[in-house]
């Protein structure tokens, strides 16, 4: 990455840069491969946050489906973390997870997991496993909320999971049957419920699974307690990838952990962070991490900048620990701060091998927690910060109320806001439909075929707030 001009000599968020274009020889967005090369096996640069609001088991699988991979959060006892770990390992590496409901399940228990919206669904199975129907979201819309699902239930074509049947062919057969819909079967038993979206998107993206062709997953840690202990009986349960996660990154109990889970030698990928500058990377790699977790400040749920004044302009924190990373032979994941594609491009152009997302994913119907609705009946899910007064209740529970009530008084970070539910993009495949296609784009302007190739050939400049704004559509017509 080189800048237009000069580079300038103060710190850079992401909304202060943009990126050139250059002669490009990339005819097609299809042309371009987003695959990191830091070891994690995903094919495209996205990791979902280890924040409790975020990441649960089903969009981990789903977002591994599409190529990504999900970091299952610290909280928790391990016993339970590593039940998670199994439920997305259990789960097909291509067809999404069934909804299951039960006949008798009323409408309103059924709308607090699943949004009024087409495309989405749960699937009415009796107490043999038979499969009576699908019901479709948006048939909950109006619905009366004591009406079991039952007689809601729509039959659809089902499938077979093991006969081959390619993307279109699949697609073909439920535009054929008119339905949005359809179930997956093997031998009879489900399995899991493709939509025609999720056909066209299953020839598009690779998924990320690991050499046993399971789902590839990642947990965290924190570097309290025993985390070499903890990694251990993580990456026993089939975590891909450990995560040492803290605040501040660059103190000596969390270099400590590091150091401690490397020594076991567990042969996955170790994440730490979270960090700032070159010489938190340095430290961090030395420790032992192969990849360092770049962020302060900049996540959505986040006021540590507010509260602290400690933190850096994300793209100038990337920019700086990339190079010290790629000059140890390590990677860095940029943690936060990203608002649209624009700024996943950016962070890649800066040298970040994956961009971790939060808040933006914890608006899906993927992401764990109640569909709910506002007074004005939009549905949105509940988010928190990992450092706020909730998330510390959490954590320690089980700890004396003195001591949690100490804890308490020292929480940062917002402890509940309310995440819409997009109803054009309420999925995570949605989302990552967006961002892809918008960083294949960058990527094509750029004329990079490869993530390498684009760190080498993208161009930044440097705007002012009113070029920034420019850049945006109007919410409004003329």
């Amino acid at each position: 990455m080189r800048f237009i001009d000069d580079a300038p000599g103060h710190e850079l968020s992401f909304p202060d840069v943009f990126l050139v274009p250059s002669r490009s020889d990339v005819a097609s967005r299809y042309d371009v491969d987003l695959a990191p090369e830091d070891g994690t096996g995903c094919t495209i640069p996205l990791v979902s946050a280890n924040m409790n609001s975020v990441t649960g088991p089903r969009l981990a699988a789903q977002l591994a489906r599409r190529g990504g991979l999900g970091v299952l959060p610290q909280d928790g006892l391990l016993q339970t973390r590593a039940q998670a770990i199994a439920r997305v390992k259990e789960q097909d590496p291509r067809v999404e997870s069934p909804r299951v409901v039960g006949p008798g399940t009323l409408v309103a228990e059924a709308a607090l997991r699943l949004p009024p919206l087409a495309g989405h669904g749960a699937v009415v199975v009796d107490a043999d496993g038979a499969v009576l129907g699908v019901v479709e979201g948006d048939r909950l819309r109006g619905a009366d909320p004591a009406t079991p699902m039952a007689e809601l239930a729509v039959p659809v074509p089902g499938i077979d999971a093991d006969s081959g049947a390619s993307p279109r062919e699949v697609f073909r057969l439920m535009h054929e049957a008119g339905v949005g819909l359809c179930t997956v079967l093997r031998h009879g038993r489900l399995v899991g419920v493709v939509s025609r979206a999720g056909a066209v998107r299953d020839a598009s993206y690779r998924p990320n699974v690991a050499a046993d062709g399971r789902l590839r997953v990642a947990a965290a840690v924190g570097v309290n307690g025993s985390p070499a202990d903890k990694a251990e009986a993580l990456v026993e349960a089939g975590a891909d990838v450990i995560v040492v996660d803290t605040a501040h990154g660059h103190q000596g109990t969390a270099l400590r952990a590091v150091e401690a889970v490397a020594a076991r030698e567990l042969g996955v990928p170790l994440v730490a962070g979270n960090v700032v500058t070159s010489s938190g990377v340095r430290d961090l790699v030395s420790a032992g991490a192969t990849i360092v977790k770049v962020g302060v400040g900049p996540g959505a749920m986040c006021t540590t900048r507010m509260m602290t004044a400690v933190g850096r302009p994300q793209f100038s924190a990337v920019m700086e620990t990339a190079a010290a990373a790629t000059a140890l032979g390590a990677h860095v994941w940029a943690d936060g701060g990203v608002r649209y594609p624009r700024d996943v491009a950016l962070a890649l152009a800066a040298g970040g091998a994956q961009v971790m997302i939060g808040s933006w994913f914890a608006g899906t119907i993927e992401a764990p927690g109640q569909v709910r609705r506002d007074e004005d009946g939009r549905v949105y899910k509940e988010s928190w910060g990992m450092a706020s007064a909730k998330a510390v209740a959490d954590r320690f529970s089980a700890t004396d109320p003195f001591e949690l009530e100490r804890k308490r008084l020292f929480a940062e970070g917002i402890s509940s806001s309310h995440i819409y539910i997009d109803p054009d993009r309420p999925s995570i495949d949605d989302l990552l439909d967006m961002i892809t296609s918008g960083v294949r784009s960058s990527f094509s302007y750029a004329g990079a075929r490869n993530l390498a190739e684009f760190r080498d050939r993208a161009v930044v400049g440097v705007q002012s707030a009113s070029g920034y704004e420019e850049g945006k559509a109007l919410p409004v017509s003329w």
